[in-house]
């Protein structure tokens, strides 16, 4: 269990919405703002799962508004809340907000969840064990580390200084998180496929800042964001960057990632100073 970020829902209302936690591992360096969205969309998926029986699960599709309050500490319990505003047989809408002792760490709004057959992905009956588990005691805290989830190997192909970059992007060909990623069907997560973009936008939004504030740049929105297929094991693709504004303190960006010429995502991310809240 090496990609799941739900250790506990602690209450849910069939269909509508739930609240849940999950604990951070001391020993983690850091957990990607990204992957705090993971555990929101996988709360979010438990309700919508449950309501139509585990015949049929959610998957990455779009993400109308990302906001980024602040990093959540390793050995800290994040506090999840989802709320459904539709969850129907084909897809589910909802948003979400993550917090830590009270405190803001990320809120998901106008995300959309496409419905595909859970057969084709995973064992339903082992699916509905483990909802069972998560309503009742909870789950052990899972051995999430670097390890699980590598980072992909990025190799900058074209650069032009704060204006434009260009990077080659190869997805793992085995990772710990496949197994849980899909059981049935190993997919790349749209998230660490984010995660990545992110990264490449922070880099290009770092050039144009005033210096004084360029290694206290970071990520504060990403909106519009759209996953436009799946990603193999092994499957190579391209990320393009590119500023769209800037000022002094920030930057926005917007990003595109393409497979064999065709668009797997695209995506637009706001840079700045995170203010105390």
């Amino acid at each position: 269990m090496a990609f799941l970020f739900v250790d506990r829902i602690t209450e849910i209302v069939p269909g509508r919405r739930a609240r849940g936690t999950f604990s951070i591992p001391k020993d983690l360096r850091s957990l990607s703002p990204c992957l705090v969205g993971e555990a929101l969309g996988q709360l979010a998926a438990w309700v919508a799962m449950a309501q139509v029986a585990f015949r049929s699960r959610p998957v990455a599709g779009i993400t109308g508004e990302f906001r980024i309050k602040r990093d959540a500490s390793p050995g800290a319990i994040l506090d999840l809340e989802v709320e459904l505003d539709t969850c129907e047989s084909d897809a589910i809408l909802y948003g979400g907000s993550a917090r830590v002792e009270d405190r803001p760490i990320v809120e998901l709004s106008r995300c959309v969840g496409p419905m595909l057959p859970m057969e084709d992905f995973d064992d339903p009956e082992v699916v509905r064990d483990r909802f069972e588990l998560l309503c009742g005691a909870g789950a052990p805290p899972q051995s999430f580390s670097g390890d699980v989830a590598p980072s992909p190997r990025i190799v900058v192909i074209d650069h032009n200084p704060g204006k434009r970059l260009r990077a080659e992007m190869q997805v793992p060909s085995s990772a710990p998180f496949f197994a849980d990623h899909f059981p049935r069907r190993p997919v790349f997560p749209g998230t660490l496929l984010i995660d990545a973009n992110v990264h490449l936008a922070v880099r290009l939004a770092r050039e144009v800042v005033d210096p004084s504030v360029r290694m206290l740049l970071r990520t504060t929105r990403i909106s519009n964001v759209k996953m436009r297929s799946f990603l193999p094991p092994g499957q190579s693709l391209e990320i393009d960057a590119e500023i769209v504004t800037a000022s002094r303190s920030s930057a926005e960006i917007t990003l595109i990632s393409e497979a064999e010429g065709q668009r797997v995502s695209t995506a637009r991310v706001e840079t700045g100073l995170w203010v105390a809240s």
